[in-house]
């Protein structure tokens, strides 16, 4: 017994809740954690970040989860690994998908993108594409044509089967057969140089305007001339492949056709293992790039057929020797032109489509523009 009166200061150290405290591990009202002096920062707290120093975070006493929330990139089962790297559809400034890039269609765009795309690049591009293709496709194809008609000794050996009373073979068949293959693939394979010549040039003019730049048509047929030697050569061995798989078996020819589409553009672009990559581009998304080169060879086979169809129907019209008259030639050579210049479309619409077709399987391995394709041609 003390006639002291009760102490005013309970046996509980400084702000401890007492047995009865209904706040018991709850923080205190001015937002201090329990235990704590109002006034002085409690342990482990930096004022300076406003956070928990990560060594002195506390114990007990704390709510889950903290106040105002998860920090960015953070929550209760922490960074998904399945999705790692920045948000979805974000790349640094100038660098990755542009939904309005007027050569790259980007990933999801889908048929109508690619072909907005290649009706761009014809808007654009026409009035330098329309004399490359005139000079290095169309004019060497007809030159091509006329010295094949000229050289044909099927007229000669017509006549001496008529005259004949035995069924041997005319004189020097062997020899003039061979000669004629012999004109035909040599011509073929100088005709394939023009034609390098052009695909390089119109890549090049195709690609600057998309982005932006000037390309003149002696720009572009320097550009082509300087590049045409390698990509002929290139041409030259995927033909070879190609012709292979066609002795072989049709099928085959026509995988490694679509197989090896897109040969040229990457030796233009990447300049090293363009057959690896077409083949890598093909199996990699085949269903997209089947599409697209089917639509190309549609149109390729459209345009290519009809014009000679017409000039076969033409030409027969001046008999089987259109070169014995001079007035005869002259309605030959002149067939042989106006079909040759009606399969204009044909080329274009192959040198387009394959370079739209590869700019966005460029964009399917990893973000890219039109002012990178530039570049990279060099």
């Amino acid at each position: 017994m003390t006639d002291q009166p009760p102490s005013s200061t309970p046996p509980y150290g400084p702000g401890e809740p007492g047995p009865s405290d209904p706040t018991q591990g709850a923080w205190g009202p001015a937002g201090q954690p329990p235990g704590s002096v109002p006034g002085v920062p409690p342990a482990g707290w930096d004022p300076a970040q406003g956070a928990w120093d990560p060594a002195g975070q506390p114990q007990q006493g704390w709510v889950f989860p903290p106040t105002g929330g998860y920090p960015p990139g953070a929550g209760p089962y922490g960074p998904q690994p399945w999705h790692p790297g920045p948000p979805v559809n974000w790349y640094p400034p100038g660098y990755g998908y542009d939904p309005n890039d007027p050569l790259v269609t980007p990933p999801g765009a889908g048929l109508a993108g690619w072909f907005s795309r290649c009706w761009g690049a014809l808007g654009r591009g026409w009035r330098q594409l329309v004399p490359i293709m005139l000079l290095t496709q169309v004019l060497p194809a007809a030159v091509l044509s006329v010295i094949s008609l000229g050289a044909d000794p099927s007229a000669k050996w017509a006549a001496e089967a008529q005259t004949s009373t035995t069924a041997a073979l005319p004189d020097n068949f062997a020899v003039e057969l061979v000669s004629l293959l012999v004109l035909l693939i040599g011509g073929s394979v100088l005709v394939g140089l023009l034609q390098a010549v052009g695909w390089a040039a119109g890549s090049w003019v195709i690609t600057q305007q998309a982005a932006g730049q000037p390309g003149s048509l002696d720009s572009a047929l320097r550009y082509g001339v300087r590049r045409a030697l390698g990509l002929w050569g290139w041409t030259l061995l995927i033909s070879l492949l190609v012709g292979l798989g066609a002795c072989f078996c049709v099928l085959p020819g026509i995988y490694l056709a679509f197989a090896l589409s897109m040969a040229g553009p990457v030796y233009l672009f990447e300049r090293h293992n363009p057959i690896g990559r077409s083949f890598r581009m093909f199996h990699d998304r085949l269903g997209l790039l089947l599409g697209r080169v089917a639509l190309v060879a549609l149109a390729v086979i459209v345009g290519t057929v009809i014009p000679g169809a017409l000039e076969g129907v033409g030409t027969a019209a001046f008999g089987t020797d259109p070169f014995a008259s001079p007035d005869s030639a002259v309605g030959a050579v002149v067939v042989i032109g106006i079909t040759a210049v009606l399969a204009l479309p044909a080329h274009l619409s192959q040198m387009i489509g394959l370079l739209v077709t590869y700019a966005e399987q460029r964009a399917h391995e990893a973000p890219v523009n039109t002012p990178g394709l530039a570049a990279e041609l060099g």
